[in-house]
């Protein structure tokens, strides 16, 4: 089994590309990994960035998927606008099941894209995907909701379901993630207390996308990554799966 992804590099290595390559390995998903940023970061703050040309990013899929076959993807963060059309293309010329972590801003508070994203990430990409993560402040980015309580999660993912089916990670609502596609669920859940979360949403999305890569249904995928993600966050010691090597088969 293989799985791509497209998003940044993270040098920390907690988030980012880094974070969904030593997750895929976890579940054992081949990884696969384009790179459309560089950051300078940490746990705490994001420095500069630096994209990538989309021309460029573009070679690194067709010359991926010239040779492996690959049926599921994920992004992360996109930064601009031409890079979001750039892959929608690509999603669709070699058929991709995608999903889309709606990366716009680190956990940190530091910004991850550009300020004109969130119209194309819904014009552009959120039709093409079979599932898309935002946390509660990517939710509103994207609705234009103030999301207080799982009411508001609710209303939020029902109106970014009539593009894909969604789910609003529940790091800020009682750790519970609703999901919509085509009525609303509630997957359980708790509020971990730790500061290892760094990268969290960067690891469930993988892992999302690695659970559907096996031909596991959509639903039951986000439990399985919501209690892998948990239990990346419990015996994380700088952020989820920083000690990935020593804890792969707790975490399993």
């Amino acid at each position: 089994m293989i799985a791509l992804s497209i998003a940044g590099f993270d040098p920390s290595g907690g988030a980012g590309i880094l974070a969904d390559v030593k997750t895929f390995q976890a579940l054992e998903v081949y990884p696969t990994a384009v790179i459309t940023a560089l950051t300078a970061q940490n746990v705490k703050k994001v420095g500069e960035i630096k994209a990538i040309d989309p021309d460029y990013v573009a070679e690194q899929i067709d010359l991926i998927m010239e040779e492996e076959n690959i049926h599921y993807a994920k992004t992360g963060m996109l930064y601009s606008s031409k890079m979001v059309k750039m892959v929608a293309t690509k999603v669709t010329e070699y058929d991709l099941n995608l999903v889309v972590d709606p990366v716009l801003v680190a956990g940190s508070g530091g910004k991850l894209s550009q300020e004109n994203l969130v119209e194309p990430l819904k014009k552009h990409l959120l039709p093409l995907a079979r599932l898309t993560t935002p946390n509660i402040h990517e939710a509103q980015a994207l609705t234009g909701l103030e999301i207080n309580n799982e009411q508001d999660a609710s209303q939020a993912a029902m109106k970014l379901g009539k593009l894909c089916p969604t789910v609003v990670t529940g790091g800020h609502l009682q750790g519970r993630d609703i999901f919509y596609k085509d009525s609303v669920n509630v997957i359980e859940g708790e509020i971990q207390k730790s500061h290892n979360t760094h990268g969290s949403g960067c690891t469930y999305s993988a892992a999302v996308t690695a659970f559907m890569a096996k031909g596991i249904p959509i639903k039951e995928s986000l439990i399985k990554a919501a209690n892998f993600t948990k239990k990346a966050i419990e015996k994380g010691e700088y952020g989820t799966l920083n000690q990935f090597w020593k804890l792969k088969r707790d975490i399993i």
